[in-house]
C-alpha cells in the first residue's frame, strides 16, 4: 500500500474510532514501521485534519469535540494527588484537554490528554505508574495548567470550587 492510501486508511479508520487508535496498531495494520505512521500523521495535519495525539493513540477531532466551553484553571498539588484531581474534573463533567507547564528553557511544555471518563483517568494513572515517568507537574514543583472543556460555565465554576476545597487549584 502507498503512502497516499494509508494515509486515506488512517483517516478512515478515526473517523470511525470511539477511542484512540496508537501508532503501533496502524503499523502493525499497515505493515510498516511505528515512525511511517506518525510521519503520515504529521502530513495528515499538515493538510488540515485535526489529530490529536494523546497518550492512548490518535483521535479525529469533529464538530461534535468542540462542542461546550474551553477554559484553563492552575492547578499546584502533589503526584500523589493527580487522581485525585482528574477524577474531580471528569466527574463534574469536565474534559481534560491538556497539561502546560513552564520550563525555563523551553518555554511552554504542553501534553495533550483528552481525558473524560474515570475509566480514562484509571488508564492514565495506570500507564503513568508502570513507565516510572515523570509527570510534567514535577519539572515546576506541581504547578501546571489544564486546559478543560465543558457543556457550560456552571459546570466550569463547579469544578474549580471543587478544586479549591481539596486544594489544588493554585493560589499564587
Amino acid at each position: 500500500m502507498d503512502g497516499i492510501k494509508r494515509r486515506e486508511a488512517i483517516l478512515l479508520e478515526l473517523e470511525s474510532a470511539e477511542k484512540p487508535v496508537s501508532a503501533s496498531r496502524f503499523a502493525k495494520e499497515f505493515k510498516v514501521s511505528r515512525q511511517i505512521v506518525v510521519g503520515d500523521v504529521a502530513l495528515l495535519r499538515a493538510s488540515g485534519y485535526e489529530i490529536i495525539a494523546t497518550a492512548r493513540g490518535y483521535l479525529l477531532e469533529t464538530e461534535k469535540d468542540k462542542q461546550g466551553i474551553i477554559r484553563k484553571i492552575a492547578c499546584q498539588h502533589s503526584p500523589e494527588q493527580t487522581e485525585d484531581e482528574l477524577l474531580t474534573i471528569v466527574s463534574l463533567g469536565g474534559e481534560i484537554i491538556d497539561v502546560v507547564v513552564e520550563h525555563p528553557i523551553y518555554g511552554e511544555l504542553t501534553g495533550g490528554l483528552h481525558i473524560s471518563t474515570e475509566k480514562e483517568v484509571k488508564a492514565f494513572i495506570k500507564g503513568y505508574e508502570k513507565s516510572n515517568a515523570s509527570l510534567l507537574s514535577e519539572l515546576t514543583e506541581g504547578i501546571h495548567l489544564h486546559t478543560i472543556r465543558c457543556k457550560n460555565e456552571g459546570t466550569f465554576q463547579s469544578i474549580k470550587e471543587e478544586l479549591t476545597e481539596k486544594d489544588i487549584l493554585y493560589k499564587g
